[in-house]
């Protein structure tokens, strides 16, 4: 087993490798844009990493994970355009650097690139990476449209917003995790286990952002703490002090996101002491370490040995002790 610098390393060579520049240039240099604008590289890094806890080799495994990071960047792109969102990861949004008919062809062609990487596989490998794939994609956007759905609606109940992060978010951790077991052959036990165990460590990841948007540490968080509630976010704190507030915190609640100030401080600092009286905030800590540990169950049930236990749950841990 090598590190975690080690597999993002190693991934982001393979890709810079994979993606050059080639015409029409108007076509893949966006492409090649947003793949090296950063991120984490958490998806693509667990493919690595699962491949080898199942025995197999992270280098086999190398083209599923830029499938999946081809796809989550591909989603990046045109949620960028639905939200006219002007920066990512600190850097011009593509349609903005570019313009929106080229973001929409753009992110076209990063989804067919992103099926064109299992055609390396084997047949039988080719087809359960594909089926696998294609399931996930249609969840990200139904996750997408609850989201979109979710803006115009007061009433959204924590399941449905469970759902909603479910498919739009964990289930390409998920999708992922159990990507490099089918690259490494390894048991359909053993393949759904490690699915469910990113499933979960994805939902409680996704929570854990909510959570840190409003509570983060503005020196580490790396954005603008606070961002959710100025764009109106009906996040699980929002829906959480909805469900155990006062009818007065609740009115006061549904004002305050009614409203865009100029400047938001005074309506930032309001809502976080309302996700606080409320219990909202203590609900949502409790949600994540309930998700959290749901993943670490999961460990017990794997074909493995304890060692690479082991790793998963300290992968696990490291994760969501994060501050940013």
């Amino acid at each position: 087993m090598q590190s975690i610098d080690f597999y993002r390393s190693e991934f982001i060579s393979y890709m810079e490798s994979k993606f050059v520049l080639k015409e029409p240039v108007n076509l893949y240099e966006p492409i090649n844009y947003i793949l090296k604008l950063g991120g984490k590289r958490l998806r693509p890094v667990l493919a690595l990493l699962t491949a080898e806890i199942f025995d197999g080799s992270y280098k086999n495994a190398l083209d599923a994970a830029l499938a999946i990071e081809v796809f989550h960047n591909f989603s990046l792109v045109h949620d960028d355009i639905m939200d006219a969102a002007p920066v990512r990861r600190g850097q011009a949004t593509v349609h903005e650097k570019w313009d929106i008919n080229t973001g929409i062809l753009s992110g076209d062609a990063m989804l067919i690139c992103a099926y064109q990487l299992f055609e390396n596989y084997s047949p039988d490998t080719f087809r359960d990476l594909a089926k696998l794939f294609s399931t996930t994609a249609l969840q990200v956007c139904e996750g997408q449209q609850y989201d979109v759905d979710f803006e115009s609606r007061e009433d959204v109940r924590f399941p449905e917003y469970l759902r909603m992060i479910e498919y739009k978010t964990a289930v390409l951790v998920a999708a992922a995790m159990k990507m490099g077991g089918i690259v490494a052959n390894t048991s359909l036990r053993n393949q759904e286990h490690i699915y469910n165990f990113g499933l979960n460590l994805g939902i409680a990841f996704q929570l854990q952002d909510d959570f840190l948007d409003v509570f983060g540490d503005p020196e580490t968080f790396g954005k603008q703490v606070g961002g959710d509630i100025i764009e109106n976010k009906k996040t699980i704190l929002f829906i959480k002090a909805l469900e155990s507030g006062s009818g007065s915190i609740k009115k006061e609640l549904l004002d305050l996101y009614s409203i865009q100030p100029g400047d938001p401080t005074d309506k930032i600092e309001a809502v976080k002491t309302i996700f606080r009286e409320s219990g909202a905030a203590e609900s949502t800590q409790n949600a994540i370490e309930s998700f959290t540990q749901k993943a670490f169950l999961i460990l017990n049930d794997l074909d493995i040995t304890d060692s690479k236990k082991a790793i998963l749950n300290r992968f696990g841990e490291n994760l969501m002790r994060r501050t940013v």
